[in-house]
């Protein structure tokens, strides 16, 4: 199998509008918001949406793809940066997951609805997010901020339980913040949740 050709600078630029534009109408109207639409936010005809993405499920399935990816590099970059205080940056990474886990399960659903099976655990993606995930957690564990005893796998599903609460709640921002705080809670340590 060859390599795609590569795409001339233009057919680049409107692959990129397409995208960007298909995240916000996404965001906005949902993932069953007409393709038509996606092509008039990003100045192009819907033909051109079509070239790049032959299928609304190919232009769901890559706008899934460029907010994984953005997020990892997000989650690498709070490695990198090294926190004074690992606890925080530990919590606060975990409430931003929280916050995209909404949309990627919208996303999902609608891929999964349409037949198509999207699996990211075993990406090169879902590799890079559990290793930013493993050191944060770490480093939060030996600053003593989240309970020794817990691993990875188990905190997957309740990143994904407390994403589900959040998501249920809707637009009411200090109820869904008072789940996520309580349901935080259980991952600190016995030490630092008394002196939160």
């Amino acid at each position: 199998m060859t390599d795609p050709k590569p795409l001339r600078a233009d057919a680049r630029r409107n692959r990129a509008k397409v995208l960007e534009a298909a995240e916000t109408v996404f965001a906005a109207k949902g993932t069953s918001a007409p393709t038509e639409e996606v092509a008039r936010q990003a100045g192009v005809g819907v033909g051109t949406v079509f070239r790049h993405f032959p299928t609304k499920e190919a232009l769901l399935e890559a706008v899934l793809h460029v907010r994984l990816r953005r997020f990892v590099d997000e989650a690498e970059a709070v490695v990198a940066q090294n926190s004074a205080d690992p606890g925080a940056a530990f919590f606060s990474f975990l409430t931003s997951w929280v916050e995209m886990s909404s949309a990627k399960t919208a996303y999902f659903e609608a891929l999964s609805a349409a037949g198509v099976n999207v699996e990211f655990a075993r990406h090169e993606i879902g590799v890079r997010l559990l290793g930013a995930l493993g050191v944060l957690m770490g480093r939060a564990q030996e600053a003593g901020a989240v309970r020794s005893d817990l691993v990875v796998a188990e905190l997957i599903p309740v990143i994904i339980g407390t994403a589900k609460a959040a998501e249920h709640v809707g637009a009411d921002g200090a109820l869904r913040d008072r789940i996520i705080a309580v349901l935080f809670d259980g991952l600190r340590s016995a030490v630092a949740y008394h002196q939160a």
